[in-house]
């Protein structure tokens, strides 16, 4: 049983996690965030599949670590965790994470919006539909964009609670998925 959670964020590359420079990255500071919750409280529900192998360095090979490291710790993971902001660029990383979480994993991917906070900022209340804004996140990210029908994916925004809501959702983890679709909390 698949039981991690994997997050994929937009770094620049090489990226370095011990440098101070890490904490500058927008996306890097949001996923620590999740950590740091789940260190002040343990029944967090954030399982980190990126501490089920051991870490690696950007500037390790592509082909012959990184890649293979990725791919073993979404095959770990019941779900993926998406950062998608205003500063995510379309990286070798993310794509990969993305593209095998989704075409070749089948994992449902919970998307939260840094740049927004309240559920009416990613919902338009009247048509009860996903607003344009957040819908022109996803050409950051065309993978995503194209492959997103093909599983489950919540949208919501960077608030706390809905975050531990959704991680507890079966309906988002790989072996209790609900149907392929877009999924997000109602205003």
């Amino acid at each position: 049983m698949r039981k991690s959670n994997y997050c994929a964020f937009y770094v620049s590359e090489p990226f370095d996690e011990s440098r101070l420079g890490a904490n500058a990255t927008k996306d890097f500071v949001y996923y620590n965030m999740l950590r740091a919750w789940k260190g002040n409280d343990s029944t967090f529900p954030f399982d980190n599949a990126h501490s089920t192998t051991y870490s690696v360095r950007d500037t390790s090979d592509w082909d012959l670590t990184l890649k293979p490291r990725i791919r073993e710790r979404i095959r770990n993971s019941k779900s993926i965790i998406l950062f998608l902001s205003s500063l995510t660029k379309n990286s070798r990383a993310i794509r990969e994470e993305i593209d095998y979480g989704i075409n070749s994993q089948g994992l449902p991917i919970i998307v939260i919006y840094p740049d927004f906070t309240e559920k009416n900022d990613i919902i338009d209340c009247q048509t009860n539909s996903i607003k344009a804004s957040v819908k022109n996140l996803w050409a950051n990210l065309p993978i995503f964009r194209d492959s997103m029908d093909l599983i489950p994916t919540m949208h919501i925004p960077y608030k706390k609670e809905l975050i531990k809501t959704v991680l507890t959702d079966p309906d988002f983890m790989i072996d209790t998925k609900c149907a392929a679709g877009r999924y997000f909390y109602k205003c």
